[in-house]
């Protein structure tokens, strides 16, 4: 007869192995959308138990939950490959983004209080600091990438819509992966931090519309500039 201190006992390690699984699932997620692993390539079980010093279950179900997130694509009988980037992936994302993340500011902006305003100054300074139009190298990217990151969450922190949040962060990973592809032979964009400022400043004047076709120009921008380099290396 199993006691109820051997039930809490296995409750205990079954949470701890998913928790594992999560972290190794972050690093792997984060590993993939820095170029780590470039899009596409294969990727050995004996390898990655060795890069983040793990055992095979816990591996397995890390990968299996990127499979399903779409990071990962597990190949039958071949095993798992990073998901490869395209044309239509990247303006799939790039539609998304411009649906849900002005709908998530504008409620933010209808929502908002002081603190959330304070928020979006303290990231915008951040991220403004980094922004120039010379090209980065591998760390100065990771550190813009962070800044940028934090600056859209601040924009729509204050949605009160827990849902549309975790989908827009998952959608932001998506949308990194193909800017670190393009940040990794061209400079950042010198239009990128007037645009960031003008979203900045509708936002803090309360101007949902404004703020929102602000927004979706910025992403529908970015999106075209990096299609523009990647099919320009494809020709090459």
């Amino acid at each position: 007869m199993v006691s109820r201190a051997d039930n809490l006992a296995l409750d205990t390690i079954v949470e701890a192995g998913r928790n594992l699984a999560g972290g190794i699932a972050t690093r792997l997620r984060t590993d993939i959308v820095s170029g780590a692993f470039r899009p596409d390539t294969k990727l050995s079980i004996d390898e990655l138990r060795l890069r983040y010093g793990v055992s095979l279950s816990p591996l397995r179900e890390a990968l299996s939950r990127l499979a399903a997130e779409g990071f990962v694509v597990l190949e039958d009988k071949k095993g798992f490959r990073v998901a490869p980037v395209s044309r239509d992936n990247c303006l799939e994302v790039a539609r998304l983004q411009q649906l849900t993340e002005p709908y998530a500011m504008t409620q933010a902006i209808a929502r908002g209080d002081a603190a959330w305003e304070e928020q979006i100054v303290a990231a915008y300074h951040s991220l403004s600091r980094l922004e120039r139009s010379e090209r980065k190298d591998g760390s100065a990217v990771d550190a813009w990438e962070q800044q940028h990151r934090r600056f859209h969450a601040a924009l729509i922190a204050a949605c009160s819509m827990p849902v549309l949040l975790t989908f827009c962060a998952s959608l932001h990973d998506f949308a990194a992966r193909y800017r670190r592809l393009f940040l990794a032979s061209h400079p950042l964009d010198p239009g990128v931090a007037g645009e960031h400022q003008a979203i900045m400043q509708a936002a803090l004047d309360r101007k949902p519309e404004e703020a929102g076709e602000l927004l979706r120009g910025h992403v529908e921008r970015t999106a075209q500039n990096i299609l523009g380099a990647l099919e320009g290396e494809a020709r090459a």
